[in-house]
């Protein structure tokens, strides 16, 4: 995003963070884009007809032992906690919302941006 400093009329020297950059500018924060596009494909996945490999590879439950320690967080689950935390919708709900268009649209319109950590 080094076209939008600039925009603006600022360098690396003058040390201004990109976040404070793009708040100035009123361009929407990265995360909130990443998270949309996220669920954007989710609803893809649901509606993929059986067969289609994304689908399958997004279904599939691997057999075996996993590594000792913590899990991996999956894009499963972390698709779920971003349903339930940012949108209020519950796990077992999700995939009902995500396969109907006319819900869904406006949910990620409707997703708040996240709480500024500092």
């Amino acid at each position: 995003m080094g076209f939008l400093r600039k925009v603006a009329g600022l360098s690396l020297r003058d040390r201004v963070r990109s976040s404070v950059i793009r708040e100035e500018l009123g361009v929407e924060p990265l995360l909130l884009c990443i998270e949309r596009s996220q669920l954007r494909w989710f609803g893809h996945l649901v509606r993929m007809p059986p067969g289609r490999l994304p689908r399958e590879v997004f279904q599939a439950r691997p057999a075996g032992r996993r590594p000792r320690g913590r899990p991996r967080t999956r894009w499963r689950d972390y698709i779920s906690t971003l349903g339930w935390e940012r949108l209020g919708i519950p796990q077992s709900e999700l995939a009902n919302v995500a396969r109907e268009r006319e819900v869904r649209g406006p949910l990620l319109e409707l997703l708040p941006p996240r709480p500024d950590p500092g």
